[in-house]
């Protein structure tokens, strides 16, 4: 499913979706609940962006549809769609060296800074996921 409709939802292995990329207009929820957090997302064909108990959490630009997300203390690992490459920001520990796989391809090392936030690039096409796994070296 390339967006999901009701703009966040918890799945049944206990990861998160979120965002849908063909909104013309922002579309936002918040105080949606999931494994005792509160979420709020903000999403819509130019940006997707979530926050967990007020905090940054992903960011993309444009939109895109984040599938099973899950976040541990080791790093982060989800399926992302969009109608365009994206640019996704993802919160991490500060100043901390990650590796990247885009597609189960190690795209290399990356280093967060000290706010912990790390970029990465990837190529998209409309109907097709990418998979992105980030963990911790």
């Amino acid at each position: 499913m390339p967006v999901i409709d009701s703009l966040i939802r918890s799945e049944a292995d206990g990861t998160i979706s979120f965002g849908n990329y063909k909104l013309e207009t922002k579309s936002k929820l918040q105080d949606f609940e999931h494994a005792g957090d509160l979420y709020k997302i903000k999403t819509f064909h130019e940006i997707t962006k979530l926050e967990r108990n007020g905090l940054f959490v992903y960011e993309s630009v444009p939109g895109t549809a984040a599938n099973h997300f899950s976040a541990n203390p080791d790093g982060v690992e989800f399926s992302v769609e969009g109608d365009r490459d994206a640019q996704i920001t993802i919160q991490l520990e500060d100043d901390t060296e990650y590796e990247v796989y885009v597609d189960d391809v190690a795209v290399g090392g990356m280093k967060t800074n000290m706010s912990g936030k790390l970029v990465v690039s990837v190529e998209l096409n409309e109907g097709a996921a990418c998979r992105v796994k980030v963990v911790k070296r």
